[in-house]
């Protein structure tokens, strides 16, 4: 398992792009039986209506785009997972993580 603070997130959903107003963001990446999972813990998330649209919508499918704290611009697939309560976020990757 490698873990990389993000410094920064911007999604794209739809025909909206949106950076995340967070207090700290870390990309996981597990490698099992060759195949290479990832997804991102968003925590101190700020934005009540981007959580109130991703904890009610069908469609929960955005792109990524991420820069670690190394300065690595990182690009993929993922779905939001919004927790209200929390004030967080589980985005869990979908297909290849350009930039790792």
């Amino acid at each position: 398992m490698e873990i990389y603070q993000l410094a920064s997130i911007e999604l794209t959903h739809g025909d909206w792009t949106r950076k995340l107003d967070m207090e700290s963001a870390e990309l996981v990446l597990v490698t099992e039986a060759g195949s290479r999972l990832w997804y991102v813990d968003v925590t101190g998330l700020r934005d009540e209506d981007l959580l109130d649209y991703f904890y009610t919508a069908s469609d929960i499918q955005v792109e990524l785009k991420a820069v670690a704290q190394s300065g690595a611009t990182l690009e993929g697939t993922a779905y939001f997972h919004a927790n209200k309560a929390r004030h967080a976020a589980a985005l869990r990757g979908d297909g290849e993580l350009a930039g790792v």
